[in-house]
């Protein structure tokens, strides 16, 4: 292989229009519009209005909006299904227990353990966090089409399932 130098006539438009740095662009950007829908939304208590409309709620926060399940989870079960660390989570519970979305309780059957859950304001702020994503996903489709986000979320649901191992 040829190397490559400044003074070599190239072409690396392919380094800002790869699939990968488009999904990145997208999914920051659909975030950030959730974002703002949420700092809007009269379900969501005004402190946390103002969190997300000051930017103080990150992608990072919406891990265990998008992650927790109904009845609760462990940390160690949480962390997991978010792909993040056991202790990268242990943080986000924290700043989540200050703003009085969850709860940490101990597990009845054993003490060591303890159960994160979503207290009635998680459950408010879970309830507007559903409808800004509807919102995001109903703009996406009237800005390119309702034949191009399907196949878009097709594809990327194919994508998503797979292994990632070549075929």
């Amino acid at each position: 292989m040829a190397s490559l130098s400044p003074s070599t006539s190239y072409s690396d438009d392919w380094r800002q229009l790869h699939l990968g740095r488009l999904l990145g662009h997208s999914m920051r950007r659909f975030d950030a519009r959730v974002m703002q829908l949420m700092a809007h939304a009269l379900e969501v208590p005004l402190a946390l209005s103002n969190l997300a409309a000051r930017d103080q709620v990150s992608a990072a926060h919406i891990h265990i909006t998008r992650h927790l399940s109904l009845a609760g989870d462990r940390l160690t079960d949480l962390a997991e299904r978010a792909g993040m660390s056991k202790q990268a989570m242990a943080d986000l519970v924290e700043q989540c227990l200050a703003w009085g979305l969850v709860t940490r309780e101990p597990d009845a059957r054993d003490r060591r353990t303890r159960w994160i859950r979503f207290t009635p304001t998680g459950l408010s702020w879970l309830q507007a966090f559903q409808a800004a994503v509807a919102q995001a996903e109903a703009e996406f489709r009237a800005e390119v089409g309702d034949e191009v986000a399907t196949v878009v979320a097709l594809g990327l649901e194919v994508y998503a399932a797979s292994s990632g191992k070549p075929a």
